[in-house]
């Protein structure tokens, strides 16, 4: 699902847009600073171990989810809640990406 919603080339459906930013937070659950998947809508059995590289995948695929060839972005947009939905998704890019910390030392003199 990450996949085919990272991929640039094809207009984002609604349910494949939904798909995808549930598995963004599956990925984010795993990551460091991540919460854990809901209970009532989350997985019924323990995850394993996803593999690292989904992290930059899912962080793709949350950008299509909010782009303008987005069915979900589309239908969100038209919501009283939109607002709330735009920043949980920030949020999860956020903790997908986080800003490098400054630089304690120069590494060479200029």
């Amino acid at each position: 699902m990450l996949v085919r919603a990272a991929g640039p080339d094809d207009f984002l459906g609604i349910y494949d847009g939904e798909r995808a930013v549930a598995a963004a937070a599956l990925v984010v659950a795993q990551h460091p600073g991540g919460e854990p998947a809901c209970l009532n809508y989350g997985p019924s059995e323990p995850l394993p171990e996803l593999p690292a590289d989904l992290r930059m995948l899912a962080f793709d695929a949350l950008d299509q989810a909010v782009s303008n060839r987005s069915e979900l972005a589309e239908q969100w947009a038209e919501a009283a809640n939109w607002s709330q939905w735009r920043q949980e998704i920030t949020r999860l890019r956020d903790l997908l990406d986080p800003p490098i910390p400054p630089q304690e030392e120069a590494l060479f003199e200029i």
